[in-house]
């Protein structure tokens, strides 16, 4: 089935709109590595997203894009150099993206079990709590 893009029909519900833009096994964690460590190239989110082929990952950061969540940036160089970041509609997932990811976290302990990367959930945790002041000053 072919997914819709840009809306071709209106959505049942402001979930299903959400979904609709989140949706994708590998567009969270996208998101997640570029709240983490910021602007990232193209083979340097490869490199994150080891079970990810490019053309996958091609596809999932242009629908990023299109839906104004992702910047992409293209530097007119040889070899050419494209660098990814957040959008600020992008940047305003940070606290659903960190949370999710503290949660898959404690779901995973719970069951005994662990990422194939050791994650420091101490670190995870620090950085959204950095976050939650940075965004209070700033109101």
């Amino acid at each position: 089935m072919k997914k819709l893009r840009n809306y071709d029909s209106a959505p049942g519900c402001s979930m299903e709109a959400a979904l609709h833009i989140l949706g994708g096994k590998w567009k969270g964690v996208i998101l997640f590595h570029l709240f983490k460590d910021g602007t990232l190239r193209f083979s340097e989110l490869q490199r994150h997203l080891v079970s990810i082929n490019q053309r996958l990952l091609t596809k999932q950061l242009r629908e990023l894009e299109e839906d104004g969540l992702v910047i992409r940036h293209v530097y007119p160089v040889v070899p050419p150099k494209v660098e990814y970041s957040l959008s600020d509609e992008g940047k305003e997932l940070q606290h659903l993206i960190m949370e999710l990811s503290l949660w898959g976290r404690k779901w995973l302990e719970r069951r005994g079990m662990k990422t194939a990367i050791d994650e420091d959930l101490d670190a995870l945790k620090e950085m959204f709590a950095k976050t939650e002041v940075l965004d209070e000053l700033a109101e």
